[in-house]
């Protein structure tokens, strides 16, 4: 898909920008890593892309589901900029208008996105689910790069918001006889958010795979 490219493309010139710009250290006295700074600065546009195609949905369709969450997408675009600001990392956002980026190809993501849910409220909501399904898979690989607590903390708050966030689109599909087919989760991980109620309890971390309530942090 058109969509999965791009982003691929986004991913690796966020690491490319990462690995030349020098290591800040933190509140930890550790410096982040290269893919710790590339993974604050896509995520931070990447839920300013999540807010601004849900605003426009709002906009068109009057859905609450579209309004709810743009307001949770503002809360977790703030809980970035406050680790960017605590880094001493340049914010990419610097114009709040929905729709303005500063790597293009997310203005060009944004555009298709909301072209794509002015199609029906059904194509809206699955717009919706899509950027979920993407946002769940993309936090869950930051977490496991990151050494920083504080960073891990904020991931972890922002993928339950996901996870939530998927539900619900997943649901307002099927009040309508709608269905939703992943695209970055497996089958089998979509299935086990789908079907958890976000109260499942925390396994034991590891090394190697960071944890979350509920079934958003599965290893793959």
């Amino acid at each position: 898909m058109a969509r999965t490219r791009v982003f691929a493309l986004l991913t690796a010139a966020a690491w490319m920008t990462a690995a030349g710009v020098l290591a800040q250290a933190g509140p930890q006295g550790r410096p982040l890593s290269a893919a710790e700074e590339a993974d604050l600065l896509l995520m931070r546009e990447e839920e300013k892309l999540a807010r601004d195609v849900y605003l426009a949905l709002h906009e068109q369709w009057g859905a609450r589901v579209f309004a709810n969450i743009s307001q949770s997408e503002q809360r977790h675009m703030d809980a970035l900029g406050t680790l960017i600001t605590r880094y001493g990392l340049e914010d990419p956002v610097v114009d709040d208008t929905p729709g303005a980026f500063t790597n293009p190809d997310f203005t060009v993501l944004y555009d298709e996105l909301v072209a794509d849910g002015e199609v029906s409220l059904a194509a809206a909501l699955r717009v919706g689910a899509y950027i979920e399904d993407l946002d769940i898979v993309d936090l869950r690989d930051a977490i496991r790069r990151t050494r920083h607590n504080d960073i891990r903390m904020v991931y972890e708050n922002l993928l339950d918001g996901s996870c939530n966030h998927l539900r619900a689109f997943v649901r307002n599909l099927a009040a309508l006889g709608e269905v939703y087919l992943p695209e970055f989760l497996t089958p089998e991980e979509f299935a086990e958010i789908i079907n958890d109620d976000g109260s499942g309890r925390r396994r034991r971390r590891t090394p190697a795979a960071a944890d979350c309530p509920g079934a958003c942090l599965r290893a793959r």
